[in-house]
């Protein structure tokens, strides 16, 4: 069993408004730091990577699509700038070359043999279903499911599992789709915040806020899982909670963004929804900033 990275959105509020936001002095702006993600010399993913999915729970068909859509955008080039693609690419500038993510196998769970209220053993066990090389298990739990630590804590996370005995490690990814139990806090900016500063909401770009908290959040643990897949990757402060490549710049969606202000992102003319990226059939998704490690800063498609 590997180790867990997890990330609350609230605690990664206060860590980029201390991070980020410069500070006044005496009337004068004081100089940002670089933000800074050392790398520790192991593995990275790199190359042809399948992406295995494991829906447990109650998803609907349009949900599915929309979540798959998403993972062949980052890797599918044709969309309009921005794109999905674009946003993925920041990630080649990581040491030792590209990734490029496919969808893999799917399984769909809906019988909850393992109950409803999940814990940690529990997502290990769904994430041996798949146990392949150059691959990623993601296993996504409905609105409707509780996962140890869930709303509490994080809002997914990510780790790995060894190959049979003394085998090799393949990395894994958990998601819950927070709309019934925490959107205020896994769904944002989609949901009114439930602590720090007040804005408005944002309209979901796919009209779903459960699932468009999902992509925030898979985009995060994804870009987090090929850069630091094994703890010893790109990662900034102690291995137990590490800041990613995108938790380290959690809260930042568009230029001008400061704690409870996603910043500025773009707005569809005919539904009012916020988004930052193009995808494959003619999707719109709102992706987090990513860390560049060329710039040593949090980079946004807009």
């Amino acid at each position: 069993m590997g180790p867990n990275y997890n990330f609350a959105i609230v605690l990664s509020l206060v860590l980029l408004f201390l991070v980020q936001v410069p500070t006044l002095t005496m009337g004068e702006l004081v100089q940002e730091q670089p933000l800074v993600l050392k790398y520790h010399n192991g593995q990275l993913l790199k190359g042809r990577i399948a992406v295995n999915l494991i829906w447990y729970g109650t998803f609907t068909p349009i949900q599915r699509s929309i979540i798959v859509d998403f993972i062949n955008s980052v890797s599918t080039s044709g969309a309009p700038l921005p794109s999905a693609a674009s946003w993925w690419k920041t990630t080649d500038k990581y040491k030792t070359g590209s990734s490029a993510l496919i969808v893999g196998k799917q399984f769909l769970h809906p019988s909850y043999s393992l109950g409803k209220n999940l814990k940690g053993k529990d997502l290990i066990a769904l994430a041996t279903k798949f146990n392949e090389l150059s691959s990623i298990t993601v296993v996504l739990t409905s609105k409707d499911v509780n996962v140890e630590g869930f709303c509490m804590s994080r809002c997914g996370t990510h780790g790995s599992v060894r190959r049979g005995s003394g085998g090799a490690r393949t990395p894994y990814i958990w998601v819950g789709n927070a709309e019934t139990l925490c959107p205020g806090q896994c769904a944002w900016p989609f949901h009114q915040p439930i602590y720090g500063p007040q804005s408005p909401p944002l309209v979901a770009p796919n009209g779903d806020v459960g699932v468009d908290g999902i992509i925030i959040n898979l985009a995060t643990l994804l870009a987090g899982t090929v850069t630091n897949p094994f703890n010893n990757g790109y990662f900034q402060g102690p291995a137990t909670a590490p800041l990613e490549a995108v938790t380290a710049c959690t809260g930042v969606f568009g230029s001008g963004a400061y704690p409870g202000y996603a910043g500025r992102v773009l707005v569809d003319g005919a539904s009012g929804a916020s988004y930052n990226a193009h995808g494959a059939n003619g999707r719109k998704f709102l992706l987090p900033a990513m860390w560049d490690p060329q710039t040593s800063a949090c980079k946004t498609l807009v």
